[in-house]
């Protein structure tokens, strides 16, 4: 085999993990770093920051690309969005500012794994619930006017629901920010568990909300890695564009799917990410 095709069939992979990334990320809301970077490291042999450089600049064209499509088919809150990503902010400037002098990241990623395997329990217990029952806006949440609808093209109806479980979403989303300025990732999966678990909306509406944030948090990191030389341009620009493509694509399967299947398809992810996070801890990876 000639050194130019096997350089096209190495990039044809990485375009191909890229594109598959995208679509579970736009589907679960967490971005297309679950399936980028352990790929492109354990099996392409990219160097572990150059990946996680190359996947936060996925995350932020996963939130471009699936979440201007859900914010024009009115599922993302951006109410909601925009409420809980100063807390999530304001945790990540703590994290990365002072905590990260005084804790210890691995014994961090330990926890934080086995947090979201554990929390792997109540999603579970809902997997077969298609939309959220006897959910009564909180004081706080009905203040805001949080509450909100959207047009269900599976269910081929408007779905109208109520927010309620604010001071547990504000805190889950400032430990999301926490994380994020401690580990270097995107914490998206935190997000979706505030949404889903403390404020009961429904799962596509969770994931919808989810990928409208996480570019903001990725956006800031991006800079981060920009400025240690670790964005590679050869390598971005082949995983932006298929991960691009692969939201697009995303985004047209989780609007006709249940929130059932949405809700598998984050449980998956969530597995593989408590995984990864276990591994980091003790020093190991996918």
């Amino acid at each position: 085999m000639t050194t130019e095709i096997a350089s096209l069939i190495w990039l044809l992979k990485i375009a191909g993990v890229s594109l598959a990334g995208g679509i579970v990320g736009s589907i679960s809301g967490l971005g297309g770093g679950i399936v980028i970077v352990p790929v492109l490291t354990v099996f392409l042999g990219i160097p572990i920051q150059d990946a996680i450089g190359a996947s936060i600049v996925s995350v932020i064209a996963v939130s471009s690309g699936a979440g201007s499509v859900y914010v024009r088919d009115r599922i993302t809150n951006i109410r909601i969005a925009m409420f809980l990503e100063v807390s999530t902010a304001a945790g990540a400037l703590f994290g990365a500012s002072f905590l990260s002098t005084l804790v210890n990241p691995r014994v961090l990623s330990i926890l934080f794994g086995l947090t979201l395997l554990i929390s792997l329990a109540s999603i579970v217990i809902k997997m077969g619930e298609e939309l959220p029952q006897n959910v009564i806006n909180d004081r706080l949440a009905a203040k805001l006017r949080l509450n909100g609808s959207y047009y269900d093209k599976r269910l081929r109806h408007d779905v109208a629901y109520n927010v309620t479980g604010i001071p547990a979403a504000i805190g889950l989303m400032a430990l999301a920010g926490i994380i994020s300025g401690l580990l270097g990732i995107g914490a998206g999966v935190v997000k979706v568990l505030a949404h889903e678990i403390a404020m009961k909306v429904p799962m596509k509406v969770s994931t919808a909300t989810s990928n409208f944030m996480i570019g903001v948090t990725a956006a800031s990191a991006a800079g981060v890695y920009l400025r240690r030389g670790l964005v590679l341009p050869f390598l971005v620009v082949l995983v932006a564009v298929a991960v691009l493509v692969g939201a697009f694509i995303g985004t047209l399967l989780m609007e006709r799917m249940s929130n059932v299947r949405v809700r598998q398809v984050f449980a998956a992810a969530l597995a593989v990410v408590g995984l990864e996070m276990l591994l980091r801890g003790f020093g190991l990876r996918f």
